[in-house]
């Protein structure tokens, strides 16, 4: 009688085939990630697009500057435009798969400024003003930075196009430290 042993080695490659397979831009993952890409990355730049430019049904930077200010960043305005900026900078980004980390980190930053300023008094869920849309924003910045862009993207072409845990890091750790100084302000 022969015994299967669920520690044998495989005699196949030990590579993940979602791996294997990403490599090929016509792989169903390379385009699942760029619909992510798409989607998520283009929504945040029209979220910025509603602060700067009040497209969308936004107020514009004038009126977002008032809201800003009232939230206790001074001058409201200048705030407000850095807010927009890095929505609609990083949402670009993400979507054209472009300076991913950095993008990702434009991003985390915006969102945890939002959760400290904003909605973590709310506690977690949206339908009480919470932080679960902020939350879910900076984890989606922050997964496309550690898996990376994929290769229907123009970063493909460099070393963070790869993604991984340094990219991660860099994403998270800028994004934060642009928090921390921004509320230190």
């Amino acid at each position: 009688m022969v015994e299967k042993s669920i520690f044998a080695q495989p005699s196949v490659s030990t590579e993940p085939t979602a791996h294997r397979t990403a490599v090929s831009g016509s792989s169903a993952a390379a385009w699942g990630l760029l619909l992510i890409r798409l989607v998520f990355g283009l929504l945040m730049a029209g979220h910025g697009a509603q602060k700067l430019f009040g497209l969308f049904g936004g107020g514009g930077l004038a009126a977002t500057g008032r809201g800003f200010a009232s939230l206790g960043y001074r001058p409201g305005q200048v705030f407000a435009a850095i807010g927009g900026l890095s929505e609609a900078l990083g949402g670009l980004g993400l979507a054209l798969g472009f300076l991913t980390p950095l993008a990702a980190a434009a991003l985390i930053g915006v969102m945890i400024n939002a959760m400290v300023t904003v909605t973590a008094a709310h506690g977690l869920w949206e339908t009480s003003g919470g932080v679960e849309y902020n939350v879910c924003i900076a984890v989606v910045a922050l997964g496309i930075a550690a898996i990376g862009p994929g290769p229907l993207a123009v970063d493909r072409f460099f070393r963070w196009g790869r993604g991984g845990w340094t990219e991660a890091a860099c994403a998270a750790g800028l994004g934060g430290a642009g928090a921390a100084i921004t509320l230190a302000l």
